[in-house]
């Protein structure tokens, strides 16, 4: 049976992807059967073979079943802007309906862990009536939350842990992800957020250049997942 998760972040660039190369890598390791679906991208670069965004080919690089690029992102846009706006620029929209297709057409090909990633942070609209936060609560996936370890990350870290807590969804974990070189007071702030979030801390991933490119998976303890 396929465990799903859903990637979030307290902010956009906090190193979702990173976080989810991570959890990939460590499955990876632990002889697990993978996935990630990236359901929305805005940010793509036109190529011969159509919209495609840096974020997904990473998840679609470390997952170990293939999928075509669209299974993994059915939903992109080339403009780096919020995805609702450009859809609205190119007259399209984007449907709950289609998500969730797109989730089940992953599920089929059976990975013993699917990662599913946001985009931005968590109250993401699709449109003017609906966020992604919406769908997640529909489909009851458990949440991991990506911490991007900068000043101002306790106010945007409780509030979305509160925020997934009060819509009746568990919070599987939470990973600390350093997106600075030394951030002043580092143990002190993770100390805190550990003390307030009920939720195991699943990674701290250290400021490295070209994150993706590393072995990150050794930074993540995939026990507390209960894979």
């Amino acid at each position: 049976m396929t465990q799903t998760f859903f990637i979030t972040g307290t902010d956009t660039d906090v190193g979702k992807t990173v976080c989810c190369a991570a959890l990939l890598q460590a499955a990876n390791q632990q002889g697990l059967k993978t996935l990630a679906y990236k359901p929305i991208a805005a940010g793509c670069e036109k190529t011969s073979a159509g919209l495609r965004n840096d974020d997904a080919l990473t998840l679609q690089q470390y997952s170990n079943i293939e999928a075509d690029y669209d299974l993994i992102n059915p939903i992109a846009f080339e403009q780096p802007i919020a995805p609702h706006i450009a859809a609205e620029l190119e007259n399209r929209s984007i449907s709950i309906d289609n998500i969730t297709l797109g989730l089940e057409k992953l599920q089929s090909y059976h990975p013993d862990v699917l990662f599913v990633e946001g985009a931005g942070g968590w109250s993401l609209p699709l449109n003017n009536k609906q966020l992604l936060s919406d769908w997640v609560e529909a489909q009851q996936l458990s949440v991991i939350i990506v911490v991007g370890m900068k000043l101002g990350c306790l106010n945007h870290a409780l509030l979305t842990y509160q925020t997934i807590k009060s819509a009746g969804l568990k919070v599987a974990g939470w990973i600390a992800n350093q997106t600075q070189t030394e951030m002043p007071y580092y143990a002190q702030n993770l100390a805190l957020l550990n003390a307030k979030i009920d939720a195991p801390l699943l990674a701290e991933i250290p400021h490295l250049p070209q994150a993706e490119h590393h072995n990150l998976g050794q930074y993540v303890d995939l026990k507390s997942l209960k894979i």
